[in-house]
């Protein structure tokens, strides 16, 4: 029976509708995978943005054009924007985001995950033995209006919690990146005055090229007796020196 109703979806499914729901699948699992491996919190955000994106061309191939907009525009577009920003203002290290900060944080993921993968299978399971709806009958009266209806009728409650998740996310997001100040700021002639007492440097560095014969950024600058400041170039860099050394040791 099984078999019968797997030849039957698939002589409804056009060819080029298969091939581009296998290339976009595997590439929207990759980015899953991706988003769990990557050793930074920077990579795992593009994985996700790449699944987001592989999902929307996903919907648009089921004829879904608005559902695939909204995928790029709020999730691709707004939330994975939100995420890369909560990121550049708090930073995180690869070390980490190693350490476990909540406790059993772990071990209710994975098992989150596991009930998560047997409402999957539950639901690949009934519609491999009851069928499915074809997008005529999805689509009627337009792609718009079905998923109104679905969103603010049978779907309400969950809709509404997803509302409430996000809305969290954002203030956890706000407070994660704010932070407290308990002593009053130091003014310029404090900070100064602290900079010489802690031996600094009183000036700033001088830029590299400065009475030299070039511009560069490898390029020493030259102190007023002609001699080259090492701290002109960074020290990433490898420093090239234009002061030529004669015989009798002057430059």
């Amino acid at each position: 029976m099984i078999t019968l109703l797997a030849a039957e979806t698939l002589t409804r499914t056009s060819t080029s509708e298969a091939v581009a729901f296998w290339i976009l699948g595997a590439i929207a699992v990759g980015g899953a995978i991706g988003v769990v491996a990557a050793p930074k919190a920077v990579y795992g955000a593009i994985f996700l943005a790449m699944t987001m994106i592989a999902l929307a061309m996903i919907y648009v191939a089921q004829e879904a054009l608005f559902l695939g907009v909204v995928q790029v525009v709020v999730y691709t577009g707004a939330v994975m924007m939100l995420f890369l920003f909560v990121l550049m203002l708090i930073g995180v290290d690869s070390s980490e985001s190693l350490v476990e900060t909540i406790r059993g944080q772990r071990v209710a993921a994975i098992a989150a995950g596991l009930g998560f993968g047997i409402v999957l299978i539950a639901g690949i399971g009934n519609v491999a033995t009851t069928g499915f709806t074809g997008l005529t009958q999805a689509n009627q009266g337009g792609n718009v209006e079905g998923l109104a209806m679905l969103i603010f009728t049978r779907d309400l409650w969950a809709f509404e919690v997803t509302s409430a998740l996000l809305i969290s996310a954002a203030l956890g997001a706000m407070m994660l990146a704010h932070r407290e100040r308990f002593e009053r700021r130091k003014s310029q002639r404090e900070m100064v005055v602290e900079r010489f007492q802690t031996g600094a440097r009183a000036t700033p560095l001088p830029a590299p090229g400065v009475y030299a014969r070039h511009n560069a950024v490898n390029t020493l600058a030259r102190l007023p007796d002609g001699t080259d400041e090492e701290s002109s170039v960074s020290t990433i860099l490898a420093p090239r020196s234009m002061s030529t050394t004669t015989r009798d040791g002057q430059r």
